[in-house]
């Protein structure tokens, strides 16, 4: 089969590779539509990911299609199901699964290779974050199962309440996830560096939007909005460390910061202590998702309520891959929807 292998540092490969077999407990997929991510992104130009993957490997991450093979023990699959796959499964045993803290869980098992003809689904994955997908929703729609998820998480983990002021940083795919979701029960002001983004933003339903090459002085136009005092929650969206820094001095005393863009390895960031702890600011971070918010993100795309199919730049077949990272690096695309 033709799939997608990263190498290395934007160093990404069109192969021939054999076909996948399932083990036991493990099912095959065509992969029918596999969407592009920020964090593919991040991976490509960086050469790997701390926690998902390690060159060579086969790439890509949010993906659905129909199975066609089902491997020993597999018992409530058949050959031909629409299905979603998210792309881990924590181990449900470890001491962070026993307190339902799945994110946490240090053997999650990690599935990469949606750019690709084939997917192999690990049993681990069958067994907790494998989804049916509803005959009327397009496999395009349900690939954007896992970001959603992992956004459906961060809001949890921020705390937000109805009728909060909330600010996010970034006009990327999470961050216009983030204002879609946020932004039927709260007032959401969205800041970005690209106007067509902006206005999807906008589609979306954030209340304000600014790009911050014309709008510099970020955490002042935030309380010029919010009566002199900050956000009630912001939430990072970009893994810019000094965006971070931003981030923190956008809150309000008393504000939840959501530090949820995964910044590169090794980098830090600097705090006020004083602003810390005086104002009682609660900075968390915020990595992936659970299977109870992949569940949560399928029905919610199922809905119809949001038209996430906004967040779709185009559609282009396998073999233009590479071209579309390099449109994604230069800002030109949100998510590209390829198929084989």
């Amino acid at each position: 089969m033709l799939a997608a292998l990263l190498y290395g540092q934007e160093d990404l490969r069109l192969e021939q590779v054999p076909d996948p077999t399932p083990e036991a407990g493990e099912v095959v997929i065509q992969v029918e539509a596999a969407t592009t991510c920020g964090t593919d992104l991040k991976v490509w130009r960086r050469g790997g990911h701390v926690k998902m993957l390690t060159p060579p490997t086969l790439f890509g991450h949010e993906g659905a299609g129909r199975i066609v093979a089902v491997g020993a023990g597999v018992t409530n699959w058949r050959v031909g199901d629409r299905v979603v796959a998210n792309n881990s499964a924590p181990c449900m045993k470890c001491f962070f699964c026993q307190r339902q803290e799945y994110s946490l869980c240090p053997h999650l098992t990690w599935n990469n290779g949606t750019f690709a003809e084939y997917l192999k689904i690990p049993a681990p994955i069958v067994r907790h974050n494998l989804l049916p997908v509803p005959k009327h929703l397009p496999l395009v729609l349900a690939a954007m199962t896992e970001p959603l998820a992992c956004v459906l998480h961060g809001i949890s983990r921020a705390s937000v309440k109805p009728h909060d002021k909330v600010v996010v940083l970034g006009d990327g795919a999470i961050g216009l996830m983030f204002v879609a979701v946020l932004a039927k029960y709260t007032e959401v002001i969205l800041w970005g560096g690209n106007n067509q983004r902006l206005e999807i933003g906008e589609k979306l339903g954030a209340a304000k939007t600014f790009n911050y090459h014309q709008v510099t002085a970020i955490a002042n136009t935030v309380r010029e909005l919010t009566a002199g005092w900050g956000a009630d929650v912001v939430i990072e969206a970009t893994g810019v460390p000094s965006v971070w820094e931003t981030a923190i001095a956008c809150g309000r005393p008393g504000a939840t910061i959501n530090l949820f863009g995964g910044c590169p390895r090794d980098t830090t960031i600097s705090v006020n202590t004083e602003q810390l702890h005086y104002s009682e600011l609660t900075l968390k971070g915020v990595f992936h998702n659970t299977p109870e918010y992949v569940k949560a993100a399928l029905s919610l795309i199922a809905s119809g309520t949001i038209p996430f199919d906004l967040l779709i730049s185009e559609h282009r077949p396998l073999q233009d891959l590479e071209q579309v990272f390099m449109d994604m690096k230069a800002r030109k695309v949100i998510k590209v929807a390829m198929y084989n």
